[in-house]
């Protein structure tokens, strides 16, 4: 897939990603994930172990809205996303961050008028957006979940349905080692492009199904290749799941009243849970989806989408359970920048 501004240099004082010369542990980071559907904001300082985050900022922007029919940015997605870019400037402003990283993703590598649109969020709020390349939005995701792989578990598939594309990435380690990448695919599908084809508010069993099946097909050329089959035969793959997807079915699934991501970062949950789950949701119609306090009126057309990636990638590989993330690539992006730092310091001493 032809991706014409991937890798482009990042423009302005909230793009470089400059290495200010001051200790580490005086640093402020902030990572900016846009997105084709959310726009996300995270303010760190290091921490013992990682980071302790000072400040954060979610807002759904649907920035990818139509892109994949007429290969444009809408100017309601534009002024819509701007608005809260404007938010995590002043954030970032107001936090003192000296470390800064903001990438922008699927919506911005497929969209004509990209360039426009980051010149214009450069002028309003003096963010420069990086757009990055799907490899780097997979390595980001795995730095960003890796604190919970496990360990004992030689492979591991960590996957991120997006709004625009989800990425999977399969990798390896040992315990006490980073996981080292060793393969990765990019689906060019997410929950909005999904359901722009499909539709999102009413989904007939069979249509849900031929969303499986288009997302299996995408799918399977990378099992033959990797042959990852193998590995869930043998009990020794792990699958992480980080996404607004996830987080969803696994709020659902504990019954919440009202999200609480503390109990559902890092939680297990089986496939035959999922599965139960996503029948549930195909039973109920948009405005019960819409009243429901884990999935709300801004992802009740889009959910049923996600679920659909998500059983793609559950019936392609029967590992059986998941451990589910509610994090990804800001996380990534800020332990990326503290490591990076703190091996700077360690080369000036010496």
């Amino acid at each position: 897939m032809a991706q014409p501004n991937a890798g482009r240099p990042a423009r302005g004082a909230y793009g470089k990603r400059r290495r200010v010369p001051v200790e580490t542990g005086r640093q402020v980071y902030a990572a900016l994930d846009l997105g084709t559907n959310n726009c996300r904001l995270l303010v760190a300082r290091p921490a013992a172990g990682g980071f302790r985050v000072i400040d954060a900022f979610s807002r759904i922007v649907r920035l990818g809205e139509g892109v994949g029919r007429s290969g444009e940015l809408t100017e309601a997605a534009i002024e819509r996303t701007v608005a809260a870019l404007a938010v995590c400037a002043r954030k970032m402003r107001r936090r003192g961050a000296t470390r800064t990283r903001n990438v922008a993703t699927a919506a911005c590598r497929l969209a004509r008028n990209c360039d426009d649109f980051l010149f214009r969020v450069e002028q309003q709020t003096g963010i420069a957006l990086e757009i990055i390349s799907t490899g780097e939005e997979a390595r980001l995701s795995v730095a960003g979940c890796s604190p919970l792989l496990d360990g004992h578990c030689e492979h591991a598939l960590v996957f991120d349905i997006g709004g625009g594309s989800t990425e999977l990435t399969w990798v390896t380690g040992c315990p006490g080692a980073d996981p080292v990448i060793e393969a990765w695919m990019s689906l060019p599908h997410g929950v909005v492009s999904l359901a722009e084809i499909y539709g999102g508010d009413a989904i007939s069993g069979d249509t849900f199904e031929a969303m499986v099946a288009l997302v299996r097909s995408h799918l399977q050329p990378f099992e033959d290749r990797h042959g990852l089959n193998g590995h869930v035969a043998a009990g020794a793959l792990q699958m992480l799941g980080t996404s607004g997807t996830v987080t969803t079915l696994a709020g659902i699934h504990l019954e919440l009243e009202r999200y609480d991501r503390s109990r559902v970062d890092g939680l297990w949950m089986r496939f035959d849970d999922a599965a139960s789950i996503t029948r549930r949701l195909l039973g109920m119609n948009y405005e019960e989806r819409a009243t429901h306090p884990c999935i709300g009126r801004e992802r009740a057309d889009l959910v049923l989408a996600g679920c659909a990636i998500l059983e793609g990638i559950c019936r392609t590989w029967p590992v059986g359970r998941l451990r589910v993330g509610d994090r990804g690539l800001r996380e990534g992006m800020i332990l990326s920048m503290i490591r990076n730092d703190r091996r700077h310091a360690s080369a000036r001493q010496r």
